[in-house]
């Protein structure tokens, strides 16, 4: 993380390396609530910023209710999400350019499904449809998609299907993203359409196996000092505060 969330997040990646997943939640929200209220030194959350780091506080309320959902505790990942949601909504009366306005469409459908709320294929549909209205106005929807926003908008969804992959990367640039560049509306627009189709099966299965993988960090294979003791994998990740597996997400022993 490149904001200031008091150590809340490596926390709640740690919570999930111990199958904690509701104190992941509560680590989540309160990283997120964090960042939200002061993301950098030099960054007012309530003034234009053209990277809109502020978006790393609704990424993490966003893994925040995936958690909660994770956990069973069903009440709390609606009510996460409707905060996101809240908080949202209202960063559209700061982040005003065209591009990041549509991804904070694409957060509100994404707080939708984590939450289990009605409305997310329609706002996924709004989401698209801002996309390609912005596209005569966006020159360069590579550099875009890379700004933290984006990225943040794009973290949860990646978290939750490598846990469903071996702990790969199961989404990748190319699927979130539209082929063409030159096509800047439908190029962005397809970050929408594809999470219309992806998004809550994916939620879902984390819900019934009772399992939310940790973010990739920094990995190594066949790393030959580390070893998990659930699955035998000495492929690592590090991730949090420690070295998990890069298979389980289960914190890994010296060997």
């Amino acid at each position: 993380m490149n904001t200031d969330d008091g150590g809340h997040y490596d926390a709640a990646v740690d919570a999930l390396a111990a199958r904690e997943y509701e104190r992941a939640g509560n680590r989540y929200t309160r990283g997120g609530r964090r960042v939200l209220a002061d993301p950098r030194p030099e960054i007012d959350p309530f003034e234009p910023d053209e990277k809109g780091w502020v978006g790393q506080g609704l990424q993490q309320l966003l893994a925040a209710a995936v958690a909660y959902r994770v956990a069973g505790a069903d009440g709390r990942a609606t009510r996460r999400a409707a905060e996101g949601i809240a908080a949202t909504r209202d960063l559209e009366s700061v982040l005003t350019e065209s591009g990041q306005v549509a991804c904070l469409a694409e957060f509100v459908a994404d707080f939708r499904v984590a939450g289990g709320l009605d409305g997310a294929d329609e706002a996924y549909d709004d989401a698209a449809a801002r996309y390609a209205a912005a596209g005569e106005e966006v020159d360069s929807p590579q550099a875009l998609a890379t700004t933290p926003l984006f990225e943040a908008a794009a973290a949860t969804i990646k978290q939750v299907a490598r846990g469903q992959a071996d702990g790969e990367i199961a989404i990748k640039w190319e699927d979130l993203h539209g082929a063409d560049p030159d096509r800047p509306g439908d190029f962005l627009a397809h970050r929408a359409r594809f999470k219309r189709q992806r998004f809550a099966g994916l939620v879902e299965r984390a819900v019934d196996d009772g399992h939310l993988a940790a973010p990739r960090g920094t990995t190594e294979y066949n790393n030959d000092n580390h070893r998990c003791p659930n699955c035998g994998s000495n492929h690592v990740n590090w991730a949090g505060t420690g070295i998990l597996c890069l298979r389980c997400s289960t914190p890994t022993k010296r060997v």
